[in-house]
């Protein structure tokens, strides 16, 4: 298996937030998590891509226990290895798409000419070749968020975690959006976790995992 959490717990203060996660997903699966608000979706999100720490439990990436590593290690592997898409982009206003693109490979030190040659190819991908040169403010909602994929893809990670990455979008671009995972399954190879309250998206996956009051409640095979 590419992801193992096993046994994961996380409170705030007396919040227990996680109450004991184990789970499992395939290289090249997309899988979605669904729930209630308050659920603990986004929580569990963040520890599988190290942006929290549990309080219990082990999370491994192909095979790295993410607990044991100290954060300049978990780092650099998360910058080689995990790529994020959100809800609302966060794409750095100042700079262009080519720039935005390119900056997780420049922060992994990739020489300049590469990352940004890498940014290029992933741009014209996704059909965004003329708006290379545009500013973030310039562009459509659906044409932001592909950038942010193709950010999060530049460093050609294993798995690509998604926090409700439709959840600003459109209907049109929300099912754009959608079929891009799977095209992007199909060209790249890469694993996706997805976080959404989108329906239409869960019942697309290959697995949906439910989650309430902190637990998995249920992990529904989405048959083709």
């Amino acid at each position: 298996m590419l992801i193992q959490v096993t046994d994961i717990h996380k409170s705030y203060d007396t919040l227990e937030v996680l109450k004991g996660i184990d789970l499992t997903i395939a290289e090249r699966e997309i899988v979605s998590i669904v729930g209630p608000s308050g659920a603990g979706k986004t929580t569990l999100l963040n520890i599988i891509g190290s942006l929290e720490r549990q309080d219990k439990g082990k999370v491994l990436i192909d095979g790295t226990d993410l607990s044991t590593m100290r954060e300049p290690v978990l780092a650099r592997f998360r910058n080689r290895n995990i790529g994020f898409v959100f809800q609302f982009h966060q794409l750095l206003p100042e700079f262009n798409v080519v720039e935005n693109v390119a900056i997780p490979a420049l922060i992994g030190g990739t020489p300049s000419k590469a990352a940004y040659d890498r940014a290029r190819e992933l741009i014209d991908y996704l059909g965004l070749k003329e708006r290379a040169d545009h500013k973030p403010n310039e562009l459509s909602g659906g044409e932001r968020q592909r950038v942010a994929v193709a950010r999060a893809l530049v460093n050609s990670p294993k798995v690509v975690l998604a926090d409700e990455p439709s959840g600003s979008l459109d209907s049109q671009n929300r099912q754009q959006l959608h079929q891009l995972f799977f095209d992007l399954r199909k060209d790249f190879g890469q694993t996706f976790v997805i976080v959404t309250h989108d329906e239409s998206l869960a019942a697309t996956t290959d697995r949906t995992i439910h989650l309430s009051d902190g637990r998995v409640t249920s992990i529904t095979s989405n048959a083709k």
